[in-house]
């Protein structure tokens, strides 16, 4: 019991540290994406969407909001793990973290519910943003909180697997511009998998990220492109799997000792 309750300190204080960094820095971790979000609906919803008129029965301003907001978690959940333990990392903080007696489900929870409190704050602004352009209701709460953390957990997980054998700043940027940033751009932010051709679809289907953004639409209007219950299990399935792969990496020592 008493190690227990040492444990949930430790975790607090972790916690606790990370989430002060994203307000201390908040210029940084908070304003970029809100202004990128907005112009994102100024240009695409406001411009684009008085052409595009309506997407599945939906205006077009209203069918991005959820491609949005999902984009939005992915990346401040990625970026904030990624690049606040590759700089423990960098300091050499992070030895004194890992000789501590904090377990290393501990640093996993605190680094990772970091990312999640992140992303979930800059995640609430753009929604915020978004009904100041048009008004809506959503359509599942349930299936909303659920596709928001878990995948602020999933990608929180993955900037942990990232920073653990990164070597060099460019490393961060790397997954992001080459692999998140054109996933989330195919993933069907802005556009329904009816609107492209048959030669493209296989494409799209096979992103992990297009079931993501889908299930989140579900929970914010009741439609989707796939089975929401199936992207659920996926979800939930890549947790377990990376949660697994980074508590072996720090157990082991990858890229962090000698």
């Amino acid at each position: 019991m008493q190690n227990k309750s040492r444990q949930f300190v430790s975790f607090m204080t972790l916690f606790k540290k990370e989430t002060y960094r994203v307000f201390k820095l908040w210029p940084q971790t908070i304003l970029p994406p809100l202004i990128t979000s907005s112009l994102y609906f100024l240009i695409f919803g406001t411009v684009i969407g008085s052409r595009i008129k309506e997407v599945q029965g939906v205006p077009f301003l209203l069918f991005m909001v959820p491609g949005l907001v999902m984009m939005s978690v992915i990346i401040n959940s990625y970026m904030n793990v990624c690049s606040s333990f590759f700089i423990a990392k960098f300091q050499k903080s992070i030895e004194e973290l890992l000789v501590s007696p904090i377990s290393y489900h501990s640093i996993i929870f605190g680094y990772t519910l970091a990312g999640v409190f992140r992303s979930m704050c800059v995640s609430l602004f753009i929604v915020l943003i978004s009904k100041s352009f048009i008004s809506y209701d959503f359509h599942n709460l349930v299936y909303l909180t659920l596709f928001s953390v878990l995948t602020a957990v999933l990608f929180s997980l993955i900037g942990l697997i990232n920073a653990i054998f990164a070597v060099k700043f460019d490393d961060i940027n790397i997954v992001t511009t080459f692999v998140l940033t054109p996933l989330t751009y195919l993933g069907g932010v802005f556009y329904s998998i009816d609107q492209i051709s048959s030669s493209w679809k296989f494409f799209v289907l096979i992103n992990p990220i297009f079931y993501l953004v889908n299930g989140l639409r579900y929970s914010f209007l009741g439609i989707s492109d796939v089975a929401v219950g199936q992207a659920l299990l996926v979800l939930c399935f890549s947790i377990f799997v990376f949660y697994s792969i980074s508590y072996t990496l720090l157990k082991k020592g990858v890229g962090l000792r000698p």
